[in-house]
């Protein structure tokens, strides 16, 4: 089965889930007149939406490279986390109206007990779908399903508020407690909505691999380094759930291409076996020659205090 359609599968979990909340808790709120259970139907029409996004991005992110898309459609799930965090800003906006209008004119509730049974049912819903979210997020690097999951998961905890904000209220009879939580919950909905627009746009703009991989991979290349084998230049780069990244090897100017080659594809090899999904650019350059020294301004580093390998040689002058 291919990461593609199980991320799909994904994608249509967290669409019924939606539906189905969606019911539920506009049920919850028909009962009870609650704006703090309305906000929280409203999150749900919200996660709809973006369930629904996000299965087209995937969609169109796991399309092969063609011939206008070189490296394929990967940041196509960048664009989808940032549609979401929109759409978020525009739900937590409305609930927020509405709290300040039922603050002002303040309304009893009704069928309190039965309401909230119902909002904890669908709550229940999606925690579960946003576990297996969140997990999925990290089997195939996903920001798609990390920014639904998280959306989810945040629904959750919105949920829980507006439970224990709407339980107060049938406790103290304080009618505009129930607006100040939906009110509370609309901040805390923008503040999410913030998150997931921010890290879309890290990563459209190129951010390199989390600090995990790229230790690993100077790993490799540390392991590589000897007397007459060095590395330098190491750049790497995010798209989706792919990860890209460049380096030089510089080796004696009298090896054979041969032999290069064969070290070459040696190195990639132990490089793919810790980022199976990388894609690996190398480029090889003489060690005796000047050129080969100080043309990357902003590189990681592939130094270590245990790594035993001599120092590059000084330009000529």
């Amino acid at each position: 089965m291919s990461a593609r359609v199980n991320l799909q599968r994904f994608a249509w979990l967290s669409i019924a889930a939606a539906v189905l909340t969606i019911g539920l808790k506009s049920g919850a709120w028909l009962l009870t007149g609650s704006v703090g259970l309305l906000s929280d139907a409203a999150e749900s029409v919200v996660n709809l939406v973006a369930a629904i996004v996000a299965l087209f991005m995937l969609r169109l992110a796991a399309k092969p490279a063609d011939e206008e898309h070189h490296f394929g459609h990967t940041k196509a799930e960048f664009f989808s986390a940032a549609v979401e965090g929109g759409m978020i800003f525009v739900a937590a906006l409305a609930i927020i109206v509405s709290s300040v209008d039922r603050f002002l004119h303040p309304q009893p509730l009704e069928n309190i007990g039965i309401g909230l049974l119902i909002s904890v049912g669908a709550s229940a819903i999606n925690g579960g779908v946003a576990l297996v979210l969140l997990r999925a997020s990290r089997t195939y690097k996903s920001l798609t399903l990390k920014a639904d999951g998280k959306h989810l998961m945040t629904d959750v905890w919105t949920s829980a508020g507006v439970v224990v904000g709407v339980l107060l209220v049938a406790l103290t009879g304080w009618q505009r407690l129930d607006p100040i939580i939906a009110f509370a919950v609309g901040v805390n909905i923008i503040v999410a909505g913030f998150r997931l627009v921010a890290e879309s746009t890290s990563g459209l703009l190129d951010r390199t691999l989390p600090d995990e991989e790229n230790a690993q991979i100077v790993v490799v290349l540390l392991g590589h380094t000897t007397d007459e084998v060095m590395f330098h230049g190491l750049r790497t780069r995010t798209a989706g759930r792919h990860g890209f990244a460049t380096f030089d090897m510089l080796v004696p100017g009298d090896w054979t291409v041969r032999r290069a080659h064969d070290l070459v594809e040696v190195v990639e090899a132990d490089i793919r076996a810790v980022a199976p999904d990388l894609d690996l650019r190398i480029h090889l350059e003489p060690r005796e020659d000047p050129r080969a020294y100080g043309d990357h301004p902003v590189e990681i580093p592939i130094v270590s205090p245990d790594a035993a390998h001599t120092p590059a040689p000084a330009p000529a002058e």
